[in-house]
């Protein structure tokens, strides 16, 4: 210390890297709940209330409880480090809206492909849709309660993934394991994408 004067050393603001992450999965599976427990920006939804109308092609079997959907898009953002933050991007989950999907993957790093073990068939669309393009997933099961537990393993089986995509257990109400999500979905990512094209390592 220089009387009058302080000897630290003030660092340059770090400018952090925004990256793009989509969460996709079934109708109902929770996709809105998930980005609201970890945002820390009040989230932007695009929910519109059950018609009469939507019946005939909204299956909301196991669902019964739902009244609201997701017509274009949920929008939340989480840092995760001082140098890093997360943009998330709900999709949509009625078959109907995904001509929106397309707009909404352009720029993505990855995707967390939300499953429910009740009604697992219902992310077999995303799944296929981010193998198609190329774009890294992790799937993460939401484990609501009264719904059967199965180890990772058997759910990469019973998905026909391949060994190296991640498969996660977690709470889409909990920030914490939702967070653990998205860790694991930056990590696959940055193992799978040219090293240009993705941020400094998770840690």
């Amino acid at each position: 210390m220089v009387f009058g004067r302080s000897d630290k050393r003030h660092r340059p603001d770090v400018e952090p890297v925004a990256l793009k992450i989509l969460v996709a999965g079934g109708f109902g599976v929770g996709k809105t709940t998930l980005v609201g427990a970890v945002s820390e920006i009040k989230p932007l939804r695009t929910e519109e209330a059950l018609s009469e109308a939507g019946r005939p092609v909204d299956d909301i079997s196991g669902v019964e409880s739902k009244h609201t959907t997701t017509v274009a898009m949920d929008f939340g953002r989480i840092t995760l480090r001082e140098d890093l933050v997360l943009y998330l991007f709900g999709t949509p989950g009625q078959d109907r809206f995904w001509f929106l999907w397309d707009e909404l993957a352009q720029g993505a790093l990855g995707a967390v492909v939300l499953a429910d073990t009740r009604r697992l068939e219902d992310c077999f669309g995303a799944i296929d849709y981010f193998e198609r393009r190329g774009i890294p997933f992790t799937v993460a099961v939401n484990c609501f309660e009264g719904a059967d537990f199965y180890p990772p393993d058997t759910i990469r089986d019973a998905l026909d993934l391949d060994p190296s995509t991640p498969v996660v257990l977690c709470d889409a109400r909990d920030r914490q394991t939702v967070k653990e999500v998205l860790i694991a979905v930056v990590e696959h990512a940055m193992a799978t994408t040219p090293e240009e094209e993705t941020a400094p390592a998770v840690g």
